[in-house]
Order: structure tokens, then C-alpha cells, then sequence
């Protein structure tokens, strides 16, 4: 199936790329590339698919999205990338998040990951609870990602990979520590983790196998 990406301009491009560069040497000697994919992925993660509303549009900027109680400790993250956006005034807010969980996986050792720009920012912010609750169980997991976003249990299981990177804090999450030994290092090490654990009711047992043995499966997701 063909993917249709916008359009923009060829100064737009580059300055996406000027802005890349210099972000990747922030997040390199700020060591916070886990809260950059952080921002990214809470941004996103409140899109739903039957009212086309929700996703990553710029609108954690605002401080309404920013008290939403799983967005604790974001706040951190918008002022860290605000002076980007005063150097680079063309670029959206909503590129600009995505643009640093991009550059946060990579630096760190992950994959390449292809940028396309031209997301525009949004005024308002989605309802709060969109995002998963990690107290919550499977049923949960499937209702958020899958009947509200529309993907799959291998793309809740690909997604919860990035869990690699960074450690939870209890005032803002409610949990404590690392998910695994080097919460700085992207790569399929929180598979091999979870694998060692006896969850309950944990599902997608076999991806998650899969995952654990295979390190390419995790970067190509």
C-alpha cells in the first residue's frame, strides 16, 4: 500500500536537517535521549482511529496536555527542545517532538529512522486517558492500541521495546528503576528482561520469544 506523506518546502527540509544535527549532539552530551522518545511517543500515542483526532500535532506544548497524569515530567522535555524552536521558528512543534524521539533512538544505537515532516500543530489538546495505564492488564493494552490506535499485539509488543531505553520514576509513574542494565543503550535487552519474568497475564508470549532471541526484529519495528 502507498503511503502519501506531506509536502513541504525544500527550505522546510533543511532546516529539519540543520535542526537534526544539533539535536543530536544535545541529546548525546544531555544523556536525556529516553525522555525524547518519551515526548514522542506520548504525543502520538493519543490518536484514535475512528475520530481521526488525537496523535502527535505539537499539542504537548500546552500546558493542559502536560497535566495529564501520564504526561508527568514532560514539562521537562518542552522546555529542553523550546530552544530549537526558537532557533528554528518554521518547524512545527509536532515535527519537532517526533523529530527528537527520532534522534534519541539513534544516538543511542538504534536504527536510522526515516523522518517525514509537515505535521501541523493543533490548538487543543486530546482528552485526557488516551494512553495506556500500566496498572491495567491486557484487555486494556488491546482496547488502547488496538480498538482506539488500530494496531496490533506485534505492535504493542515492538512498541513496549522502547522501554529499553530509560528508567521509570516513581513521582511520575508511580514505579521505580530501570528496565534493564543500560537504560542509555537502544536494543532488544527489555525482551530479554521481561522473558526472565513471570507476568501473570502476560500475552503475544511467543513475540515476545521472538524478540528476545532476535535483535534485528526489534529495529526493524
Amino acid at each position: 500500500m502507498t503511503k502519501n506523506y506531506p509536502t513541504v518546502s525544500e527550505d522546510y527540509k533543511k532546516a529539519v536537517e540543520k535542526c537534526k544535527r544539533k539535536l543530536r549532539g544535545f541529546i548525546a552530551e544531555k544523556n536525556c535521549a529516553p525522555l525524547m522518545l518519551r515526548i514522542a511517543w506520548h504525543s502520538a500515542g493519543t490518536y484514535d482511529v475512528k475520530t481521526k483526532t488525537g496523535g502527535p500535532f505539537g499539542t504537548m506544548r500546552l500546558a493542559a496536555e502536560q497535566a495529564h497524569s501520564a504526561n508527568n515530567g514532560l514539562d521537562i522535555a518542552v522546555r529542553l527542545l523550546e530552544p530549537f524552536k526558537e532557533q528554528f521558528p518554521t518547524i512545527s512543534y509536532a515535527d519537532l517532538y517526533q523529530l527528537a524521539g527520532v534522534v534519541g533512538v539513534e544516538v543511542t544505537g538504534g536504527p536510522d529512522i526515516p523522518f517525514h515532516p509537515g505535521r501541523d500543530d493543533k490548538a487543543e489538546p486530546p482528552q485526557e486517558g488516551r494512553l495506556p495505564d500500566a496498572k491495567q492488564g491486557n484487555d486494556h493494552l488491546r482496547q488502547v492500541f488496538g480498538a482506539q490506535m488500530g494496531l496490533s499485539d506485534k505492535d504493542i509488543v515492538a512498541l513496549s521495546g522502547g522501554h529499553t531505553l530509560g528508567r521509570c520514576h516513581k513521582e511520575r509513574s508511580g514505579f521505580e528503576g530501570p528496565w534493564t542494565r543500560n537504560p542509555l543503550i537502544f536494543d532488544n535487552s527489555y525482551f530479554t528482561y521481561v522473558s526472565l519474568v513471570s507476568l501473570p497475564d502476560m500475552f503475544g508470549c511467543v513475540l515476545f520469544e521472538s524478540f528476545c532471541m532476535n535483535s534485528s526484529l526489534t529495529l526493524k519495528c
